[in-house]
């Protein structure tokens, strides 16, 4: 009995040091993003001063707007494309060029991103000589994340299509649904949970990203990571703490509103369940 009372302290200081050693900083920055003293170790008392400073600095705030506009784009093509090759890689089990396609998806999670911002840049540059396009800024860097953040949405698609009933797709086509129906009340619903994941995945990946930006970028996009990026070159600064307080409740938010989403689709699904169909009905 003792022994597993030694255990199970054991297991709970263990836990208990894990979750401070992942959260604590985080919790510290939150905390002197208050704090009244430039310096950003010396605690001198409450204030709001640096969030108020952060709204008038235009730098930080332009980089903001454009991260938050890249991000959003990036993400929704990254849904867009990560949904269709999850699709073939889980519905069409042969195709010629199976096995490159499903590598090429695989490859931007492993390869480095330095590398992955390398090529594209030449790709870039290689089109702009080429044909003139595209000019570096917004455009490429939004190209350049959902490149990768397609593979992450194709990556949860999947696993979710490999756990889909498809016998709900039967049973409505059976019943004379039309494919593209099918496509949009049954299965997209029913895989929303991944699309939903996938989407914020993609959003925050991009919102996080400053190696690929840094090699894909010209000098009329600058986004948020590179922006704090050069300014802690030169020391940290309090409204560093205050703007990633602000992203951290605004991924925060977007990540309880998932949630929220899910749970009330689970609970309509369970007070609204499938009709069984007549003749099925019949035949039991």
């Amino acid at each position: 009995m003792r022994r597993s009372r030694a255990e199970g302290c054991f297991r709970i200081a263990a836990l208990a040091l894990g979750f401070a050693f992942l959260y604590a900083p985080i919790v510290l920055l939150v905390l002197y993003s208050f704090n009244a003293s430039r310096l950003v170790t010396v605690w001198a008392g409450f204030s709001t001063r640096w969030y108020g400073g952060l709204w008038a600095n235009e730098a930080f705030r332009t980089a903001a707007i454009t991260s938050l506009k890249v991000a959003a784009m990036a993400a929704s093509l990254a849904l867009a494309l990560g949904t269709l090759a999850g699709f073939s890689m889980s519905r069409f089990r042969r195709f010629p060029g199976r096995a490159i396609f499903g590598f090429a998806l695989l490859a931007p999670l492993v390869v480095p991103e330095i590398i992955l911002g390398l090529s594209l840049l030449l790709l870039f540059l290689a089109c702009e000589s080429s044909i003139g396009w595209p000019g570096r800024g917004v455009l490429t860097i939004t190209l350049a994340h959902a490149t990768f953040g397609a593979c992450f949405v194709s990556v949860l698609v999947r696993a979710q299509l490999a756990g889909f009933d498809r016998s709900l797709e039967e049973a409505a086509l059976d019943l004379g649904a039309r494919p593209w129906t099918v496509l949009a009340r049954i299965t997209l619903p029913g895989i929303s949970p991944a699309l939903i994941s996938g989407w914020l995945l993609a959003f925050t990946l991009s919102l996080d990203d400053l190696v690929v930006a840094s090699f894909v970028t010209g000098p009329s996009a600058t986004t948020l990571p590179m922006a704090v990026f050069s300014s802690v070159r030169l020391g940290v600064s309090p409204e560093v703490n205050a703007l990633a307080s602000l992203f951290l409740a605004l991924v925060f938010a977007l990540v309880a509103l998932a949630f929220w989403l899910s749970r009330e689709r689970g609970r309509r699904s369970a007070a609204n369940p499938l009709p069984i169909a007549p003749h099925a009905a019949s035949e039991d």
